[in-house]
């Protein structure tokens, strides 16, 4: 009351009485404005971002308060991106790939990588700017938009790519220093070694040197990242510096080329330490003496000495290794000039006379290829050069408008850095002498980085700028990949990488930095810097064609939250994207490909199956959305054909005042019929109004799916609220399903204690199911003894499955033992079929004909005839169908309590039983059954009674009822309660009608052929697991229910586990293909 008090006060005043009890739930607008327009993405990552969903941990307590971030365009986005595109593959390998590929072919490449990024890029804008981006950035982005299977998977990929491009960037420091800048401090050393010798050498000192420094590196991110963002503005800047002496050197060849001599023999490139003039002799004092080459070739000093073959009959020439950009080298650099491994580099145009034998096989004269060169791989090798455009959106948490920073400072670098490739490619190709781009390590000018001798002022600038900064982007890929591991972790979406989501006091990533070091370390082993190139090519490519796919997702899908500030994209572009860097992956590599899409698959199965479950709004539902609606739109155009046909179950089951099932065991054989496939709907009915019982169906749907899980069943719980469980029951019939995803089959229990008069309601309910989903042309099953069917964990090893086929259903009788059989409860039974002969039948062409039916329907099953002769209607029967039209009639006419309805109704019968038994009519001939010579008429009265289960009742004096009496209690209790209202006293008159009267000739026909029926089957199907039965149609008739629910019980007694089956009037096996 106080508080309701304090309410109406606060609110008091402000206009907003109206809405006082909504406020609990719905903030007023001005306190939700508040909080949004304060809302700073501040780089807390996106596990605290996401606080409120993931529990898993408790809030930090905060340090000191944290200052708004302030990092604009060109520092936040532009120049990260600018120093992580720029790399190692600029400065070590793209003078390289000119040569080998051509300027069209390398101008290809480049045109192919640089769109890849440049479509990612504006995906990337439209996602960035969809929404607010915290910290985490790519990740955060695709995990969102595509789910947490994809996001975890493609997560891990973008991870796996940054760490093995920090072990790339170590490798290229590792070869800057080794090769250009103090070659004597390799350890092992590479002179007077030739070949794979050399080439072994040169790999284990990168080992060395690399596991040396990654060591040193991750200790620096360990002690202090800090220090590693203050020096990323000094490695930028030595990028920067870099290129434009590359500029500026291109400039000046147009002026003054630099000196750079190349001594061709021949056509042959000579290495720099294979001589030291370019001659074969030289002028000493006015005489001719040998030169370093002429020792290198011949076997003497001697002018007359025997020499190299190729040495004798070719020329020394020394070309210019940079003519400038007006030589017009251009054309002879137009083309590729691919090579094999250990083939000598040769100038184009030059005449030379080969070798008969072949050339020298020594390695220690010319500059020779060390691998062998083709298309795809420059591919491989170069893109790395374009990745990095991830650095901004990464950076989201410190800017100060990220969806404006992100797209405008993104694309400017891609086009920047585009720009710079692309031209570097025309200007290498037109300043570079050929022989000396395809020189992978400046072997032929005099051991100098190919791209340092075109740079101005001196070499030395490319040389240390280029050192610095692979330096700088090894760093910063040991910073940013710890990271990322971290965000993935405690996002907690892969359970087994939780531990790497700790770390020290100040949220330092340890854990994930030794993972990363570990690794990166592996890419240190393979030593290559062209063999570990394509590996994060294809970790990098499989990341940015997820990016591709989740804007176009997003764009077709059109879901409500799809509003990016970044209006320029389309998802044609996307789509284009995603197919480049498809056809890239595979250009690449195909086995890396495959291995790395292998990796990600098992990573979004594991998601899926261990992972924790997250509802992330992503576009993977929705696109599962539209799919569902596209498939039930082609279901609506008509129905299934035959071979597609399978049961679509709706399974009609009752629930306690608890809300529990009655009756588990019935989802036990729905999972045993439909083995996972196909539309399973469970439904119940809650009694009551919707405002009144909305909780308790709330309750009931809850044990609907607890127990389907339980069973393993597939499907939807379905649970209806009505006034009564006749319109609920119906309810389910009618509306079960959406459009053409329909259930055909109705599985419904055989209602237990059916004739106690409390069960009246449940017996005409299911009756009535039965004559509507005749009406619907709906098969229905009807288990009989639900509780005595398997479990799911019992397992059959022998026994039957016996099919008795009496009337055709449209197959359904033969699909479900078939069914059944898939499942490992039923799998070791054996199917039997039996079906009826009548006199005028041949059952020797019957069980022919059903045994070829058989054979074309492929179900392997033992065939039998069962003959029945036409006979009399014995006694028993005609008391029996006299004894229930008698109780039908009694129930009519008598509107008494209980106890009245019961003394009256066995004071009527035992008189007409007497009376049955005085006339004895002589019409009727007593049959012999079987072998045994006993009639029916003789079996004892407990065996004569209808089998139910009976309870213990008093007769009206206080005494044990006799068995006459047991067989009268039987058939009383089946009555239910009639308005007490229009009672009517016992009329003398109407019990003399009944002790006169005669059985109805059609009810009697029944009651006779379902006796002369349960005979036939417990006498072959007696010890069967499950007899499968067709199940006769209801009456016409509604004052007929308790006759026919009378047939059905005469028909099943004695039998254990009985399935009556009835058909929905559409054939539902074939005999085709």
């Amino acid at each position: 009351m106080a508080s309701d008090m304090e309410k109406s006060q606060q609110y008091d005043g402000k206009n907003m009485a109206l809405f006082e009890d909504e406020m609990d739930t719905s903030p007023m607008v001005a306190s939700l404005l508040s909080s949004l327009a304060n809302y700073s993405n501040l780089p807390t990552g996106s596990k605290e971002h996401e606080e409120a969903e993931n529990n898993e941990e408790g809030p930090r307590p905060s340090k000191k308060p944290i200052k708004a971030p302030q990092l604009g365009t060109l520092m936040g986005v532009y120049l990260p991106c600018i120093q992580n595109i720029f790399g190692v593959i600029l400065f070590l390998r793209m003078t390289w790939m000119v040569g080998i590929g051509g300027v069209l072919g390398s101008f290809i490449i480049v045109f192919m990588c640089c769109s890849t990024t440049m479509l990612t890029a504006i995906s990337m804008s439209a996602i960035a700017t969809n929404g607010v981006v915290p910290a985490g950035g790519s990740y955060y982005m695709i995990s969102r938009s595509l789910g947490p299977e994809f996001g975890g998977a493609v997560g891990i990929c973008f991870y796996l790519g940054t760490t093995f491009a920090g072990a790339m960037y170590i490798l290229g420091c590792i070869e800057i220093l080794l090769i250009y800048i103090v070659p004597q401090a390799a350890i092992f050393k590479m002179e007077g070694l030739e070949g794979p010798e050399a080439e072994a050498a040169l790999l284990n000192n990168m080992r060395v040197y690399g596991s040396l420094v990654l060591g040193l590196m991750a200790l620096v991110v360990f002690v202090g990242v800090k220090y590693v963002n203050k020096l990323a503005l000094l490695f930028l800047a030595c990028v920067i510096f870099s290129i434009l002496a590359v500029y500026a050197g291109v400039i000046k060849t147009a002026i003054d080329p630099p000196v750079f001599p190349v001594c061709i023999l021949g056509n042959r490139t000579l290495l720099t330490k294979a001589y030291d003039v370019c001659a074969k002799t030289v002028e000493l004092d006015n005489d001719t003496v040998p030169s370093q080459l002429w020792r290198t070739f011949c076997d003497s000093d001697a002018l007359n000495a025997t020499c190299d073959e190729y040495f004798s009959n070719n020329n020394v020439t020394e070309i210019q290794g940079i003519p400038g950009v007006t030589s017009g080298i251009l054309a002879e650099n137009l083309f590729g000039y691919y090579l094999e491994k250990g083939v000598i580099l040769e100038k184009r145009g030059l005449a030379s006379v080969a070798d008969e034998e072949g050339p020298s096989p020594t390695s220690n004269r010319y500059v020779m290829s060390d691998i062998t060169s083709f298309f795809t791989l420059l591919v491989g090798i170069y893109f790395p050069s374009v990745t990095g455009i991830m650095a901004g959106s990464n950076r989201s948490g410190d800017l100060r408008d990220a969806q404006k920073s992100i797209p405008i400072g993104t694309i400017a670098a891609i086009s920047t850095t585009s720009i710079v490739y692309m031209s570097s490619v025309i200007l290498f190709g037109a300043c570079i002498e050929g022989v000396v781009l395809r020189d992978k390590f400046g072997e032929g000018v005099n051991g100098n980085l190919v791209i340092g001798t075109l740079a101005w002022p001196s070499p030395w600038v490319i040389v240390i700028g280029s050192f610095f900064s692979t330096c700088g982007a090894g760093l910063q890929s040991l910073t940013g990949a710890p990271r990322l591991l971290q965000a993935i972790s405690r996002d907690g979406i892969i359970p087994f990488l939780r531990v790497f989501g700790h770390g020290k006091a100040n949220g330092e990533p340890t854990w994930a930095l030794l993972l990363t070091a570990g690794i990166c370390e592996i890419g240190i082993i393979i030593a290559s810097l062209d063999a570990v190139a394509p590996i994060l090519s294809m970790f990098f490519l499989m990341c940015y064609m997820f990016v591709n796919l989740a804007c176009a997702l997003q764009t077709l899908l059109r879901t409500p939250n799809w509003r990016p500030r970044f209006k320029f994209y389309h998802w044609a572009l996307s789509f284009l994207g995603m197919t480049l860097c498809l056809s890239l992956m595979f250009i690449c590599s195909w086995h890396y490909a495959i291995i790395a899409m292998g990796i990600a698959t098992c990573i979004y199965k594991y998601i899926e199956f261990c992972g924790a479950e997250k509802e992330w709004g992503d576009g993977i539902r929705g696109i599962s959305l539209s799919a569902a609606r596209f498939a039930l739109m082609r279901l609506e155009e008509g129905p299934p054909h035959t071979k597609n046909w399978r049961p679509q179950i709706l399974v009609l089951v009752s629930v306690d005042a608890e809300q529990n099932v009655e009756q588990p065991r019935i989802l036990s054989l729905t999972n045993q019929l439909k083995a996972g496939k196909g539309l399973t709907i469970v439904g119940t009915n809650v009694v009551g109004t919707f405002l009144n019982n909305y909780a308790d169906a709330q309750r009931a749907d809850q044990s609907l799916r607890r127990l389907m899980e339980t069973e393993r069943v597939k499907g939807f719980s379905q649970v209806v609220i009505s006034s009564n469980l006749r319109d609920g029951t119906s309810h389910l019939v009618q509306v079960g399903g959406l459009g053409g995803l329909k259930h055909n089959t109705i599985l419904v229990s055989w209602p237990q204690n059916w004739k106690h008069p409390d069960s009246h309601l449940r017996l005409k309910d299911f009756v009535e199911v039965v004559r509507e989903t005749t009406i619907a042309s709906l098969a229905l099953l009807v288990p009989k003894n639900i509780a005595s069917y398997p479990s799911n964990g019992e397992r059959f090893t022998e026994g039957h499955i016996d099919v008795w086929w009496i009337v055709h259903d449209g197959g359904m009788l033969m699909l479900l033992p078939f069914l059944l059989r898939q499942h490992k409860v039923w799998r070791k039974c054996k199917m039997r079929i039996f079906t009826v002969a009548q006199m005028d039948d041949n059952s020797i062409q019957m069980k022919k004909d059903l045994i070829t039916f058989l054979y074309h329907l492929r179900i392997d099953a033992a065939v039998e005839v069962v003959e029945m002769h036409d006979s009399d209607v014995s006694a028993y029967t005609y008391e029996k169908t006299l004894v229930m039209e008698q109780r039908t009639l009694i129930l009519k006419q008598m509107h008494l309590t209980k106890n009245e309805k019961e003394r009256e109704i066995q004071s009527i019968t035992d008189v007409s039983r007497g009376s049955i038994r005085r006339k004895n009519p002589t019409s009727l001939r007593v049959p012999q059954i079987g072998e045994e010579g006993a009639s029916v008429a003789e079996r004892p009265e407990e065996e004569n009674s209808a089998p139910t289960g009976h309870m213990s009742h008093n007769t009206p004096g206080g005494g044990t009822a006799s068995p006459d009496c047991e067989v009268q209690r039987t058939w009383t209790d089946k009555g239910g309660a009639k308005d007490q209202s229009q009672a009517s006293a016992g009329k003398p008159e109407a019990g003399k009608d009944l002790f006169n009267m005669k059985p109805n000739q059609f009810n009697l026909r029944r009651m006779h052929t379902a006796l002369r029926l349960n005979e036939v089957i417990l006498k072959k199907s007696k010890e069967a697991k499950l007899v499968l039965l067709n199940m006769p149609g209801p009456p016409k008739n509604r004052m007929g229910d308790e006759n026919y629910m009378e047939f059905l019980e005469v028909l099943t007694e004695g039998l254990n586990r009985v399935l009556l089956v009835r058909g929905g009037g559409r054939e539902v096996i074939t005999i085709y293909s």
